[in-house]
């Protein structure tokens, strides 16, 4: 008889994650049409090619999902994270994307969001503790030529 057992690993090597996500994703493609999941990544680089701003995330079963969205201070109220926003948008609309989801927190960004406008769909409390988490999304994403990505 087989026996099986359960271990913590806090190290995982990358192939035992990617062979959790690949069964997961097999297994979700029988169930739904085809992820096609694809990163999405943008960056705010200086001359030096320094990072002063950046976004990540991914599109999949067209959804972009943002993940991260960091604009350094000194950038802050330039535009920046407008015009990163509307670049992953833009590049998720191409994609064949048509909603976006994303999550803050309090003390983050969700004014912004909303105004680029992302509403509120949930939000998670004492997370982390003494503040809230927030779950926003975009219902339809709508083209805006002036949003591409540049491409070098």
């Amino acid at each position: 008889m087989i026996s099986y057992k359960m271990s913590l690993d806090p190290e995982p090597a990358d192939e035992d994650i990617r062979i959790v996500k690949q069964q997961l994703m097999d297994f979700n493609n029988q169930h739904a049409e085809p992820e096609q999941y694809q990163r999405l990544v943008l960056f705010v680089r200086d001359d030096s090619e320094n990072i002063f701003g950046g976004l990540l995330g991914y599109t999949h079963w067209r959804w972009l999902f943002v993940q991260n969205l960091w604009v350094a201070e000194s950038l802050r109220g330039l535009g920046y994270g407008r015009r990163l926003m509307l670049s992953a948008e833009h590049e998720a609309l191409v994609r064949g994307c048509e909603h976006a989801y994303l999550d803050t927190f309090d003390f983050q960004a969700r004014g912004f969001y909303e105004k680029l406008g992302y509403e509120l769909f949930g939000q998670l409390e004492d997370y982390p503790p003494g503040h809230t988490k927030y779950f926003l999304r975009k219902a339809r994403l709508i083209g805006d030529e002036s949003s591409g990505i540049p491409r070098d």
